[in-house]
């Protein structure tokens, strides 16, 4: 089978499925989400955009059995791939539960269920961890501080309902506002949460506290006044796939520094 992938989650999870030799094109956007190891397996595959921005003729091109895809998504794009004859499948995860069923999907597609329920079963043996660890400490280290996560700032939208999740398994409260909504400031400063995390989408590592600190009205907020705005690597919390892990230990940290260690040390 020959596959494109147009989506950076999309390819990592192939690559962990030991399907990296299917990848017939891979989305440009790969370089800033994959780990070195998977760069190596995918050197050489021809890059395009993704599925706001491809070029459908290019990809065709290539006669791809599969092309697979995700948000965001521009109509004249999948148009185009489907006018072309291409089969095309579009994932839209929101949650945990339906990034599991991606991978159960794309792992029956590429010949490997097992290997793919051996992936789910990693990701939820890493969250798993987490929440023994909490349960583990003392009832003084369990506080749960509200926190607020921000996947882009103009206009701002709050984080993925995946995200939420996951601040909740290291002990956070979400911050009482609509997960993967737009959000105004007026909401954030009334929610007041005690941790503000930034991962804005294709940033990689360069999200800035320090524009969030200097909003107008901002300086109300805990967090701001605590100086508890921290940026994430956006990959880490934004890419529905197995780098979701190293964000939730991130996170762990983040929210309860007393018990888990910093993961990038």
């Amino acid at each position: 089978m020959r596959i494109v992938s147009l989506a950076p989650s999309v390819t990592s999870i192939l690559v962990e499925l030991g399907a990296a030799d299917a990848l017939a094109g891979v989305t440009r956007w790969c370089k800033d989400v994959l780990p070195e190891d998977q760069l190596r397996r995918i050197e050489g595959v021809p890059q395009f955009d993704d599925c706001w921005s491809a070029d459908p003729a290019a990809v065709a091109a290539l006669a791809p059995d599969l092309v697979i895809g995700s948000v965001p998504y521009r109509a004249q794009v999948v148009d185009g791939l489907v006018a072309r004859g291409l089969r095309f499948l579009a994932t839209y995860p929101r949650c945990l539960g339906d990034i599991y069923n991606d991978i159960r999907l794309l792992g029956r597609i590429v010949g490997e269920p097992a290997r793919g329920e051996e992936l789910i079963w990693r990701m939820q043996g890493g969250i798993d961890a987490v929440r023994k660890r909490l349960a583990a400490a003392p009832a003084t280290s369990l506080l749960r501080p509200r926190v607020y996560c921000e996947e882009w700032s103009n206009p701002l939208q709050n984080s993925q309902i995946w995200v939420a999740e996951m601040v909740e398994a290291c002990g956070g409260e979400f911050a009482p506002l609509p997960a993967a909504r737009k959000v105004t400031a007026e909401e954030v400063i009334t929610a007041n949460p005690d941790l503000i995390v930034v991962a804005w989408c294709g940033t990689h590592d360069r999200s800035r506290p320090d524009v969030v600190r200097r909003r107008p009205g901002w300086e109300a907020i805990e967090a701001v006044r605590q100086n508890r705005i921290y940026a994430v690597r956006d990959e880490l919390l934004n890419t529905p796939g197995p780098t979701l892990v190293d964000g939730l230990r991130t996170l762990a940290h983040l929210i309860h520094p007393d018990i888990f260690a910093d993961p990038a040390r």
